[in-house]
């Protein structure tokens, strides 16, 4: 799973919700600031397969123009009939934030936008 977000939009947030300095294209600590992405994303992103939710394990993040991909992975998921996904990345930041969200299972694309408030889409396969 990866998340594509603007990097000083995420500084911001991480910021304004952990009462810290962040650098994400120089951080003096890597560590913290991977914890606090950790932190920040598990917190806004909820994903569930069959109803089941899903852990998300963090991988880290590379940075891409003016852009921060933020990679996770699940373990143990099973054939996956029905997706359910909440997303508010930035909601509180931004009152027009959307969050395009992109699912793939077994090929088969599914897309939407979310327009904040909206957070919460269901695909099924």
């Amino acid at each position: 799973m990866s998340s594509r977000i603007f990097f000083d939009d995420l500084e911001r947030a991480l910021e304004k919700q952990y009462k810290t300095k962040v650098n994400i294209l120089k951080p003096a600590d890597r560590k913290q600031v991977d914890a606090l992405i950790t932190r920040y994303i598990k917190a806004h992103l909820k994903i569930s397969a069959n109803g089941k939710a899903l852990d998300l394990k963090y991988l880290g993040y590379e940075i891409e123009e003016d852009a921060a991909w933020c990679y996770f992975e699940m373990v143990d998921v099973p054939s996956i009939k029905h997706l359910s996904i909440k997303n508010d990345i930035l909601f509180e930041q931004h009152e027009s934030q959307s969050n395009l969200v992109h699912a793939i299972v077994n090929g088969q694309r599914k897309s939407t936008k979310l327009d904040n408030p909206k957070s919460e889409v269901a695909f099924t396969y």
